[in-house]
């Protein structure tokens, strides 16, 4: 499998690059972290230099800026593609069509092609045009994931919640783990 995630400016940055940590290692991924998510990044977790954990060889880092890029074409055959955080900004630009990032440009190929995009809201409460716009992408066939938590798989630290996020959005990409106790399990 073929993943693109992009991770955008919202609160919760650290949430999408944790996702890239426990994709396994045998999907090819590309990370498109923008200006915004460094900059989010810098201002959560006082970290303005985040680098990809050296185990994870599987994954290829792309400049959010690069509109040329290998992903940012339909020919290249990516399977999925995943923005998590997505802030309202880039929700708004991929709603109507905007392209002037990589990431957005990468939404607008998988809408046209019509492979599978999952998108991780991340603000609360939304307005009625951020629902609107929600409404919209879902009528396309985007799968709107915001992450919310579930109690019955009995998560006890934050590490649990965050693997509860992350193995439900692994289940709406159709990746494979063991991340949080199923219910009735």
């Amino acid at each position: 499998m073929k993943l693109v995630v992009g991770i955008s400016g919202a609160s919760g940055v650290q949430l999408g690059l944790k996702f890239l940590e426990l994709i396994p290692n045998d999907i090819e991924v590309y990370a498109i972290i923008s200006e915004s998510a460094k900059y989010t990044l810098s201002l959560e977790l006082n970290n303005t230099n985040y680098k990809i954990p050296s185990d994870k060889q599987n994954i290829t880092i792309l400049n959010d800026s690069d509109l040329g890029a290998c992903v940012s074409s339909g020919s290249f055959e990516v399977d999925k593609f995943m923005i998590v955080p997505c802030s309202m900004n880039t929700l708004a630009k991929c709603t109507v069509g905007i392209t002037d990032t990589l990431i957005t440009r990468v939404f607008s190929v998988m809408l046209k092609e019509r492979r599978s995009i999952v998108i991780a809201p991340r603000e609360m409460p939304y307005n009625t045009i951020q629902l609107e716009n929600m409404a919209k992408l879902s009528l396309l066939g985007v799968s709107i994931a915001p992450p919310v938590l579930g109690y019955y798989s009995s998560q006890q630290t934050l590490e649990d919640m965050e693997k509860f996020i992350i193995g439900k959005w692994f289940d709406l990409l159709g990746i494979k783990h063991d991340l949080f106790k199923r219910w009735g399990e």
